[in-house]
């Protein structure tokens, strides 16, 4: 559980942190975990974020490139993946370390 008045690296509540982390996607995963070197609950929370959401955009271009049958797979990956930013950013702003399978692991030990 995160601590809502610990500080981190970037100023910033440890659970704004983690929310931060999921804000703008992978990008703001990737700056949150280049940013910060100490906290690891948000440092979990960056990493899961570009694994999750870089993993969704290369999943976007793929499909996208295989008429029909990929464009009408991405019509339905796109609201299942606005769905999970939001659970995501929630979870994170509760203090939960919410693991999606398999990138959460990926995640974990890439955080330290």
């Amino acid at each position: 559980m995160a601590d809502e008045t610990k500080k981190t690296a970037l100023g910033l509540t440890e659970n704004f942190s983690a929310m931060v982390c999921y804000l703008f996607g992978w990008v703001s995963g990737l700056v949150v975990f280049l940013l910060e070197k100490d906290n690891k609950f948000v440092r979990f929370h960056a990493m899961q974020s570009v694994i999750v959401f870089g993993g969704l955009l290369v999943l976007n271009i793929v499909l996208g490139a295989i008429p029909v049958l990929g464009w009408a797979v991405a019509v339905l990956v796109w609201p299942l993946s606005i769905v999970l930013w939001i659970v995501l950013m929630v979870k994170a702003y509760r203090g939960e370390k919410f693991k999606i399978p398999v990138a959460g692991d990926m995640a974990e030990k890439q955080a330290g």
